[in-house]
Formats: C-alpha cells, structure tokens, sequence
C-alpha cells in the first residue's frame, strides 16, 4: 500500500516533468526564431554508415586526396551534435578535414528509457569505433567533448586499446569533492532529490546546470554579449551558440541519475571502481596515447578536474594543453570547438598531436 502523501508527490513529480517537457517545446520554438534570421545550423554533408538503437555514425569523408587517419568525435548527448560543426569558420568537423583526416562523428538519437552508462560508454562507442575500423580499415583516433569525453575516456579505460588516442577537450575527469564548485552545487541539488522520471526533459538538464553554476552558464554569457558588441562575427558565434544552447536532448533517467550518483557524488571513475558491464574503469589502464584541452575561464571543468586522472594512466604519453577562453563564443564550455583564437591556436596543436601519431 502507498504511504500517505506518496501519491500527491507523485502527482507533483508528474506536473513538474509536464512543465519541463512544455519548457522543451518552448525553447524549440525560439529557436526556429533563430533560424529565421538564419542562425540555424548550417552542417556540412554527411552519410551514415553504422547505426543502432539510439546512436549513429555520421561519416564526413576525407578531403580528395588526402590520407590522414580516421577520427571518431564523441559529442555530449545532451545536445544536438551540430556544436562540432556550427559554421564553416569555426567547424572542428572542418578543421579535421582540412587537415586531411577521415572524419566521423557519433550522433546520439531518441535514446531508450532504461539506457544506462554502460548502453553510452560501453556498447554504442564500441560499435562506433568498430564502424569506423571497418569502413575505413584503421583504428581511429577518438575525441570527446564534455560528457561526450568523459564517457570516451571511460570506455579507453574498459577497452585500452581501442583507438590510436583519446583527445579529450573540456572533458570532467575527476568528480571529488571540491573538484570544482560546479560539481559540488550539482551534487547538493541532487541530494535533494535525483530525477525519477523514465526520460529527463533538457529543460531540466539546462536548469540544473545553471543553478549549479550561475557564473558559467548565466553572467559568463551575458558578460560575453556585452564585449561582443561592435564585432560581428563574434556576436554571430555568440548568437549561433545561444541558439545552438536552446536545442536540448531528453536523457534517460537512468543515465542521468548514473552520471549524478556514480561519477559526480561518488568519483567512481577516478578512484578506479566504476562498473561497465563486466569490467571495471580504471584509469590505470589508459594505455594509449592522450591529449586533453582545458579551458581555463571554464568553472565547470578545471585543470583539477582533469590532471588526477591523467596522472593515473598507464600512457606515457600524456598531454594537458590549458586554453585561456576568449570573447564571442557564448559559453566557455565550448569554446574550445566554436572559438575563432581556439581554430587558430589549439586545433593547430591538435593537428599536429594526432599527425605524429598516426
């Protein structure tokens, strides 16, 4: 028999999921109102070559000619994938081919509600690297942003030999506390309850992440509206980032309570006992070469929350490039792929990492 009250809470859980879901459709709204002005996402050309239940393998090619490795991005599933390739000055889809690399990118589709850390980090990356493998008859690097690299990182310490190299740009490492103020506001909101919902609705991801930290997600991108005033390709980024912000995925509500419980509350993956399937992630088991970018006007990943567990891997070949941020590109989060100093500084270095290791 239910307690009493058990029903009026979940009533309210429902209600409040309900408005969630109506924020979603909203902000869906105001986006086609960015487009209108043609602000929309403008990606190049691609084809699938592997899909499965809730991910796909986008295949960009490689430029005629060229004979660059292949590449496997890993964007965050928690919005859409065009992040990588928001316009054709600050695409790090373009800057790959540029350099002559096959490029391949996972997309993450309407994912299945009882979808776990184990279904993104274990089985679909897998089935991914194994796709590019055999339609280009080489290891791929495999690179990760945000979430996106985190779980890439946890499926190199499962699969230690799966890539040529992991590139990790802004990628949460280490989850202890103190860590970052970010993490320790997200795990205070959660203690206050975790969502239950089978589908989380991105409106509530974008909630959560701007009270956990206001200063990134809030002031930061107002404070960079206001210094992007007079350039106009910077207010360009800025916008196509804003409108890029409003594009929100639903995340199962296994994984994100998988992700709150087990990485940021309980540093699984850092202290080396974070299950996947039937293996643990360890980092110490990192064999392959790694480069990581941090963006050091970032407060929601830090140097702290990455070199711990760089300092844990088998590789000896570890490198942590420090990024400083810059104006126009609305959130310092992702700067590393949309900002104009990113595309003539850090890619360049990026390049040249996975050139010599090829």
């Amino acid at each position: 028999m239910a307690r009493p009250g058990s029903a009026t809470r979940a009533a309210a859980r429902t209600h409040r999921m309900f408005a969630y879901e109506s924020a979603d459709r909203v902000r869906r709204a105001r986006g086609r109102m960015y487009d209108a002005f043609g602000l929309g996402p403008c990606e190049r050309q691609f084809r699938v070559i592997s899909s499965g239940e809730f991910w796909r393998v986008r295949s960009y090619g490689r430029k005629e000619g060229a004979t660059g490795p292949p590449i496997l991005a890993t964007p965050s599933p928690i919005k859409r994938p065009y992040i990588w390739d928001l316009a054709p000055p600050v695409s790090a889809i373009g800057r790959c081919l540029e350099a002559g690399l096959s490029v391949h990118l996972i997309e993450w589709t309407a994912p299945p509600q009882g979808a776990g850390l184990e279904d993104y980090a274990g089985r679909a990356i897998a089935a991914a690297l194994a796709a590019v493998s055999e339609a280009t008859g080489e290891k791929p690097f495999l690179a990760g942003h945000s979430l996106g690299g985190s779980l890439a990182a946890i499926h190199a310490a499962v699969e230690p030999h799966c890539a040529r190299g992991l590139v990790l740009l802004n990628a949460p490492l280490c989850f202890d506390k103190g860590t970052t103020r970010f993490r320790d506001a997200l795990v205070r909101l959660a203690a206050n309850g975790a969502p239950s919902a089978r589908m989380v609705p991105g409106s509530l991801l974008s909630q959560a992440s701007a009270l956990a930290s206001p200063e990134s997600f809030v002031w930061q991108r107002l404070l960079d509206a206001a210094l992007s005033l007079g350039d106009r390709e910077a207010m360009t980024i800025h916008a196509r980032v804003a409108r890029w912000a409003l594009d929100e995925a639903p995340l199962p509500g296994r994984l994100t309570r998988e992700i709150l419980q087990q990485l940021y509350r309980e540093d699984r993956f850092h202290r080396g006992v974070l299950r996947i399937g039937d293996c643990l992630a360890r980092p110490s088991a990192i064999a392959m070469p790694i480069l990581a970018v941090v963006n050091s006007a970032d407060s929601t990943v830090t140097r702290g929350s990455v070199q711990p567990v760089l300092d844990a891997v088998a590789s000896p070949d570890v490198r942590l490039v420090e990024y400083p941020g810059e104006v126009g590109v609305a959130l310092q989060h992702v700067g590393v792929l949309v900002g104009r100093a990113a595309h003539a500084r850090v890619w360049p270095e990026i390049l040249a990492w996975i050139e010599a290791r090829r």
